[in-house]
């Protein structure tokens, strides 16, 4: 916990930008930094040939996260220049086909729209992905249509949320609000859990799919200790089990896949 405080802290004295507080975690409602990205990737947008842009810090601490120098010491980070992303996408264009933009969680950022607008200018197609706790963000881009598909994470089932994402009185109302917003078809979009051992069970996968019924597409995804974990001392759940799962989520989900596996 001090390391982490200390991680926080260095973030609000490298950014000197305003606050917020989501579920009781503090986060930096800071400008759009990049602070890394893939430049070729042929998994991160199905259908498409991407580029990835990785945006830094998030109001969840899940153990599993495999990026977590993002989410607990972005200022730690280097960040690139907006000119040098941009103009990697401008050379790129014709080759490329979308962006998707990631984290971290992508909605903290103030500027994220901003952002969003000038990869469109550009003539790319956008994919989000967000955890689904700022449901007024994902509305507006929605209404907008400035974004082509968006991807949230279902952490685990609602008993388990709070454990899972490490946050104490959590408040899962905005992320049900996400979860009834996408599911509305307004814009193509997945669900997608990660499984994790020490996390994940049968009877979680069935309350999430009861939760989710109706759904059209939820993926189960594998999970692989990046090096750069949270928690360093979580498994991975064989591919036996995950297509288990597989098929208790098909009961009540349209499209069910494994992903990674």
């Amino acid at each position: 916990m001090p390391a982490r405080q200390a991680a926080e802290d260095r973030i609000s004295f490298c950014f000197s930008l305003r606050t917020v507080v989501l579920n009781g975690v503090l986060c930096y409602n800071i400008l759009m930094k990049i602070l890394g990205m893939e430049k070729l990737s042929l998994v991160d947008f199905d259908n498409h040939i991407s580029a990835t842009v990785f945006t830094g810090g998030c109001n969840f601490r899940c153990p599993y996260c495999h990026n977590a120098p993002l989410v607990l010491d972005p200022a730690g980070q280097g960040a690139l220049s907006e000119g040098e992303i941009f103009d990697y996408l401008k050379k790129r264009k014709g080759v490329l086909q979308g962006v998707a933009i990631t984290g971290g969680e992508p909605t903290l950022m103030p500027d994220l729209k901003d952002f969003i607008l000038k990869v469109r200018e550009i003539g790319y197609e956008v994919k989000l992905d967000s955890n689904g706790t700022r449901p007024e963000i994902l509305a507006e881009f929605i209404e907008e249509k400035i974004v082509d598909y968006i991807a949230m994470d279902i952490k685990n089932s609602k008993k388990r949320y709070a454990e899972t994402v490490d946050v104490k009185n959590f408040d899962l109302a905005p992320v049900e609000e996400s979860v009834s917003l996408l599911k509305k078809g307004l814009v193509p979009y997945e669900f997608r859990t990660t499984l994790v051992k020490e996390y994940i069970t049968r009877e979680d996968i069935e309350e999430i799919a009861e939760w989710l019924s109706g759904a059209k597409r939820y993926f189960l995804q594998h999970f692989k200790d990046s090096g750069n974990c949270i928690r360093n001392d979580l498994h991975e759940i064989d591919e036996a089990t995950a297509k288990t799962f597989q098929s208790i989520a098909e009961r009540k989900i349209e499209y069910v896949a494994l992903r990674g596996y």
